[in-house]
């Protein structure tokens, strides 16, 4: 039993991978209200790995760099191909410029907090956060014509935010 325990949260961490794919692929098929509402349920399952690591105490370097790289699929690229698949691709080489800059800031983001002593506080806002608020970027346009220029702008922001040593959230 205790060998079970240690790989449940591997498993919900594996699961937020499997729900950013299937978000990437709903994009291919125009699916945009399902790529996004599949971008949220990844960030509700990541929420669940990282606890059950510590409840089950089967917290490892192994799990942790399975987290990063399956948060950078499902909060860094999905996120990036369904806003760009959505909006940005109307602003050509500006857009595609956007959407590369913000999956590389969520990439360094996750790399510099696996690297670094936390001390209870994130530097920079957490990738799941930012690609959770452009999956509801995304379905706020969908529902209501927004700017492409807005959309944009807040990319930008959402971008530099990740990665601002200014910017720092209590965990919570």
């Amino acid at each position: 039993m205790i060998k079970v325990k240690a790989h449940i949260p591997n498993m919900f961490t594996f699961f937020n991978l499997t729900l950013g794919i299937l978000a990437i692929i709903s994009i291919l098929g125009e699916a945009y209200a399902i790529s996004a509402l599949l971008i949220l349920l990844a960030a509700f399952m990541d929420r669940f790995d990282g606890k059950l690591a510590r409840k089950f105490d089967a917290e490892s370097e192994l799990g942790k760099e399975l987290d990063s790289l399956c948060d950078l699929i499902s909060f860094g690229v999905a996120p990036a191909i369904l806003i760009w698949s959505y909006q940005l691709s109307d602003i050509g080489i500006i857009g595609l410029g956007i959407i590369v800059l913000f999956a590389i800031c969520g990439a360094y983001r996750l790399a510099r907090f696996n690297i670094i002593e936390f001390e209870g506080f994130y530097m920079g806002i957490p990738i799941t956060l930012c690609g959770g608020i452009v999956a509801l970027l995304t379905l706020y346009a969908i529902n209501y014509n927004t700017s492409i220029y807005f959309t944009g702008i807040i990319m930008l922001f959402l971008s530099y935010s990740m990665i601002s040593k200014r910017i720092k959230l209590k965990k919570r």
